[in-house]
């Protein structure tokens, strides 16, 4: 009978803990609520817009910014914020590790709950330039030397000193970016933009010339440049651009003049009007193709990955000629006496034909 009243009174024991526990949890889900409630609803972004836009604050979060460092930074730019609340919310919402830099839009009056969030979600204002295949290096420096977003530390270098910079070994800097539309951060350095773009570049012309068809008349992948950057500036109907590889392809095989006016305007630089003469194809200068053989010593533009393409693996065809039809396609021929009917056909005679 004592057995039996001592277990009772141990199991009572054990049962009287109950309402200690409970009252614990409960607390704790209190103070977990007054915490979550305490990161949501505590306003951290000023109620007063920093840029025009009156409902937005723009910040901006360094690279390889610790979680310390992030909420200086912030607190620098004007937020209410100090390093422990900032640690505590970041940890409470799970994404201590997961901020990411860049420039913010935030919405004014944000809580600290809301500013976490879109920075851990990397919603954050985005810069884009576009370079366009067949630009100058003359117009890839405008456009960059022009953008309001970017930091412009190349603005008014030389070619020389620009590759310098880059730490990059061509004869030109024309060429050597590649066409594509890159985005950036605000902020961001032009300089960026271009090792980007040259890499781009050097990745695209590396792979081309690894897998060139055989037996081509270019002794380096710079010829290639230089070869793709005159198909690229030649061609005006994408369908076309095999059978003018092939063109200039058979004249450098036959030790042919390679006679196209996009070299020779080249050569005359940013100050052409538009209007290429006789005397201008009678002036001798390294990128007139009408008065010396081979390929130009630089590029003439930026070539596109089908440019690049077309150079290594152009069409078979024994096509000596080609002329603008004046609907962006061409006119190939394999004879001269052929060439000359298709340029009265297509040329001279519309040219009569305006006057």
């Amino acid at each position: 009978m004592r057995k039996i009243i001592q277990r009772r009174s141990l199991f009572n024991s054990k049962k009287s803990y109950g309402p200690s526990l409970t009252s614990f949890f409960l607390a704790l889900i209190c103070l977990i609520a007054i915490l979550y409630g305490a990161i949501f609803a505590w306003p951290v972004v000023p109620s007063r817009s920093n840029i025009q836009n009156d409902q937005v604050y723009r910040v901006k979060i360094k690279p390889q910014s610790s979680l310390a460092s992030i909420s200086e930074q912030l607190k620098e730019q004007g937020l209410s914020l100090s390093v422990f609340p900032f640690q505590v919310g970041a940890r409470a919402l799970f994404v201590a590790s997961k901020l990411k830099p860049g420039t913010y839009l935030l919405p004014t009056g944000a809580s600290l709950g809301k500013l976490l969030l879109q920075i851990a979600k990397g919603d954050r204002v985005r810069e884009s330039i576009s370079i366009i295949p067949g630009m100058t290096i003359w117009q890839v420096r405008n456009l960059i030397d022009s953008h309001p977003a970017l930091i412009h530390q190349t603005r008014g270098l030389g070619s020389k000193a620009l590759l310098q910079t880059l730490n990059l070994d061509f004869p030109s800097d024309e060429g050597i970016f590649f066409p594509d539309t890159y985005i950036f951060d605000p902020d961001e350095t032009d300089i960026n933009i271009y090792q980007r773009a040259s890499q781009a570049m050097q990745k695209q012309l590396n792979q081309a010339w690894q897998q060139r068809a055989p037996n081509l008349p270019l002794n380096s992948p710079y010829d290639l440049l230089i070869l793709s950057s005159i198909i690229e500036k030649e061609t005006g109907k994408n369908g076309d651009r095999g059978l003018i590889a092939a063109v200039f392809v058979n004249r450098l095989h036959k030790g042919m003049m390679l006679q196209t006016d996009p070299t020779v305007i080249y050569g005359i630089g940013p100050q052409f009007d538009g209007n290429l003469r006789k005397t201008d194809l009678r002036k001798d200068n390294p990128y007139n193709t009408y008065m010396r053989k081979g390929l130009p010593p630089t590029p003439i533009a930026m070539p596109s990955k089908e440019s690049l393409r077309a150079a290594t693996h152009p069409e078979q065809s024994k096509a000596l000629y080609f002329v603008a039809k004046g609907d962006g396609s061409s006119h190939f021929s394999e004879t001269l006496n052929e060439h000359e009917s298709a340029v009265d056909r297509y040329q001279r005679k519309s040219t009569l034909k305006s006057n």
